[in-house]
């Protein structure tokens, strides 16, 4: 008798002549109009309603990521939609591919960094100085610290874990990321600065987003301020003007036989 296997459906779409639901809800009736796109978003991965506190935390961290000048992502994006104007889309699709373990994309590592020491058995202090002195000897960056322009601090974390105290979302991965902040700071003998990214890892945890996801909510926010820069690029191009600095100053010298 053959094994019976089960069916695999999808809750995120029905629909039939007549109507349309995400989640169960009526797209028509109870969302165009009264819901905006970020509760609508979370409801889609969620799959629950979201608190007003955590619309609030989500919207935040999507205006956060949206836009951070002329990264290689955005780079990226300006140099395909120079060279195949029709295909917009292959020019988003160029700069989300640089959404990566160095750009934008150490969200997912911080918080599972953050899950990892909070959770810890043998406690959070012992648990992060083992992890520090693990990415000290490998000469790598703790997820979440460190950035190359804002020193002492970064003033969009200062204002996101602000604003997870202020709704009321400051809770164990917030205390985890400040702590951690501590004892990096206390092992390394400077301040550290704790990054965007950290911050971000840390208000995803608090409202329960998994990990694993955590890298695709940056790649809608980025895919926003993406569309930015194309537009840019149509009505002012620097493309052109990349193009001709990167072949002046990286080609090497004609060399006469």
């Amino acid at each position: 008798m053959a094994k019976e296997t089960r069916r695999p459906q999808t809750n995120l779409c029905t629909y039939d002549e007549h109507s349309i639901h995400l989640r169960g809800v009526d797209l028509v009736d109870d969302m165009i109009g009264k819901m905006g796109f970020t509760e609508v978003f979370f409801r889609q991965f969620m799959n629950r309603a979201p608190s007003a506190a955590e619309v609030t935390v989500l919207d935040a961290i999507l205006v956060t990521l949206m836009e951070h000048g002329l990264t290689p992502s955005a780079i990226s994006a300006r140099m395909i939609a120079s060279s195949a104007p029709e295909a917009l889309q292959a020019a988003i699709a160029a700069g989300i591919l640089g959404v990566g373990s160095r750009f934008v994309g150490t969200i997912e590592d911080s918080a599972l960094l953050l899950k990892e020491l909070v959770d810890a058995p043998e406690g959070f202090e012992a648990r992060a100085e083992a992890v520090i002195a693990r990415y000290r000897a490998e000469r790598k960056a703790v997820p979440g610290f460190g950035h190359h322009l804002h020193r002492p601090d970064d003033p969009r974390s200062i204002r996101l874990l602000a604003l997870a105290d202020e709704l009321g979302l400051g809770g164990k991965y917030v205390t985890g990321i400040r702590d951690l902040s501590t004892i990096l700071d206390r092992i390394a003998g400077k301040h550290l600065t704790i990054n965007a990214t950290g911050a971000i890892g840390a208000l995803l945890c608090e409202i329960d987003v998994p990990p694993s996801i955590a890298r695709g909510i940056a790649v809608v926010s980025r895919a926003a301020g993406l569309v930015a820069h194309i537009r840019e690029e149509q009505e002012d191009p620097a493309c052109r003007f990349i193009w001709d600095m990167a072949e002046h100053e990286l080609s090497a010298p004609h060399k006469k036989g």
